[in-house]
Formats: C-alpha cells, structure tokens, sequence
C-alpha cells in the first residue's frame, strides 16, 4: 500500500504537526505533500522524510496573504498511484485532487476559521487595511464555496474534538467520528509552583491573548507567555513590566515552564486545545474561557472556566482560582491528562487506517 499524508502547512511546530508527526510514526513509508515548507522548522520526526511543497513554496514567507492561490496548488499535487490519502486539514487540505480508487481520510483539526465561524472578527476587527476588507468578501464567497465543494472528495472524515466534529456537520453537512490529537502525557512532570501564570499560544487574534494581557497588567500578577506570532509586537507593547515574552521555546524549556507555573491560562476558544493536557499532565491546573474544546478535556476540578472573553471575566476568574488554589490534586490532574496520550491516538487511529486499507493491498 502507497501512502500519502497532505499537511495544510510546515511552518512552525504547533498542535497540527504533533498529530502528523505521530501519523508518519505509524506510516513509515508514507510520503507527505505541504503548501509550504521551511526545512527549519521540521521536527526529527520529519527530517528525512520525502517532502512535496506546492509551487507557492518560495513565497511561504507571505503565506497568510496566499489564500485564495491555495486550492489551485492543493490540486496541482500528482497524487496517482497513491492508495491512501490523508488529510491533515486546517485550512486547507482536504481539497487534493484523489485517485477514483484511493481512499482518502481527511483528519480535521476545524474547518478554516477565516472562512467559517471567525469570518465576521477578520472582516470586521481583525482587518487593519480597508483594501484587504474590500477584497476579501469576493474572495471569500469564491473560497467557502471551493471548501464545501471540496468536502465531497473526502470518504471519511475524523474530527479532533466533539466541538470540532460539530462544526464539521455545520458546515459540511458530513458525519465524522472523534479521535483526539496525540499529547506526549509521560513527557510532563510536576514541580512545586513558582508565583507565575503561564500562557502557550500562537499570538494571533482569536487567541485572545490581549484580553490576558490587559488581566494582568492591572492586576500586577506575573505571567509568562511563550510563543510567537504576528501579535508579538501589539501585545509587548500593551503589557506591564510584570509580563515576561519568552517567544517559541525548546521543548525542554517548555516542559519546566509548565512543572513550576501555579495555572495554564487559556483566553480563546480552541479547537481541540493540546496546552490545556500538557498542562494537566503537568499537574497544573487550567483557567479557560467556558467554550470550545477546553470544555472536553479540562476537568471540573483541575480548572475555572469563564464566560465572557474579555479582561474582567478573567481577571474574577483568576481571583476565583486562587481561592481553590490549595485543594488542587496534582496527581489527579495528571491520571486524567492519559486519557488524551499518544497511545490512545495511535491505538484509535490504527483501526481507522485498517479499515481504510483496499483489499488488493491487505
């Protein structure tokens, strides 16, 4: 059996690449094809491994501003001979153009966000230039119809949340079954709690790290954010002097940033969300906006959930935590975090890809 493996993109290493990293783990031999590529930024687990990036790869630089090119790159790549084909869709990828006697799965992270549920905040809010709020409404009528069109050429689709496999119904009209992403549980540890609140975050608006940021700088509480972004900039300058910016950090570093921290500080919806379980598997608990993906994997007692995202919601929250500080149960957050461990992906996974084997390649 030839297998391919489409990834929307390979720019950083984020939730996305951990769930196609553990996906070449169990196909070994599978090639993988990408919109773009920075060789630096692939993991050991990719490295080595036959890699196709479209023809928008030497503009990958821009490639934020390059979607309305990415159907017509997606369905340039030459997918004849393959037998099984896997989507690892974000946005996008699901829209390759399969062989009739192939299958293909498409593994959802969301349906694009930019298309769907966050269309109305990148019109509206999040569009600086009145030029690129002009052209986008066009475009985007154009691109939400290319996407649900697409959706047809999929056989199968899994979803990585009950949230998410909502979405998929809402906007594809499609069934999907639910497997969550794979989080290296065994790797976390507990360290006794150093007076700091910590946030793991691409620093993009829907994150809603401005509203953590404005929390704390009133409250004088230290927080620590690691990761980059295109809101780097806006949010330091926004920020008290009690709020250290690490950027992307080693995974080493990452592991004792979440072992001393008192709490995970989640202030946007997330998809499925893999911070909140690296952070339950370090034994700390989560504050996290009440909705999306943060509502399946954080537990009643490891987290404070609140309501509304915006600085006062989180700041009565953090207030709230403090009091329930005491009676966390470190270990109990951490038997809980197994239930999301790459043994259990890989186990669910695998009988997806058994299924999913032709008969001529058993």
């Amino acid at each position: 059996m030839r297998a391919a493996i489409v990834h929307y993109w390979l720019l950083n290493r984020r939730g996305g690449e951990k769930v196609l990293e553990t996906l070449c783990g169990m196909l070994p031999e599978a090639d993988i094809f990408t919109l773009f590529c920075d060789p630096e930024a692939l993991g050991p687990e990719l490295r080595g491994r036959r890699i196709t990036a479209s023809f928008l790869n030497p503009l990958r630089r821009w490639y934020r501003s390059l979607l309305p090119l990415m159907p017509m790159a997606l369905e340039s790549f030459d997918l004849r001979g393959y037998d099984l084909v896997i989507s690892s869709e974000s946005g996008p990828a699901k829209g390759v153009i399969v062989p009739s006697a192939a299958r293909h799965i498409c593994y959802c992270h969301t349906p694009m966000r930019y298309l769907w549920d966050l269309y109305p905040a990148y019109r509206n809010e999040w569009t600086r230039s009145r030029c690129k709020r002009a052209a986008m409404m066009p475009l985007a009528g154009f691109l939400r119809l290319w996407d649900y069109a697409s959706a047809a050429r999929v056989d199968r689709f899994i979803a990585n949340s009950e949230n998410v496999r909502r979405r998929i119904w809402k906007t594809y009209r499609r069934e999907a079954e639910v497997v969550h992403p794979p989080v290296d549980v065994d790797s976390f540890y507990w360290k006794p709690a150093e007076d700091y609140f910590l946030i793991v975050s691409e620093l993009v608006p829907y994150k809603r790290i401005d509203s953590a940021v404005a929390a704390f700088s009133r409250s004088g509480r230290r927080l620590i954010i690691a990761g980059g972004g295109p809101e780097l900039r806006s949010l330091r300058r926004a920020a008290a002097k009690n709020i250290e910016f690490r950027g992307r950090v080693a995974d080493e570093e990452l592991r004792e940033l979440y072992a001393r921290s008192r709490a995970l500080v989640l202030p946007g919806e997330e998809d499925f969300g893999m911070t909140p379980v690296e952070a339950l598997a370090s034994g700390k608990p989560v504050i996290a906006l009440g909705r999306g993906g943060a509502l399946e994997t954080v537990p009643p007692a490891g987290g404070i959930f609140y309501d509304e995202p915006s600085a006062e919601y989180l700041a009565r929250a953090i207030e709230r935590f403090e009091k329930v500080e005491p009676a966390i149960q470190p270990a109990a957050l951490q038997e809980h975090a197994r239930r999301f461990s790459k043994a259990e992906f890989v186990r669910k996974m695998s009988a997806v890809l058994e299924e999913a084997i032709p008969p001529a390649a058993t």
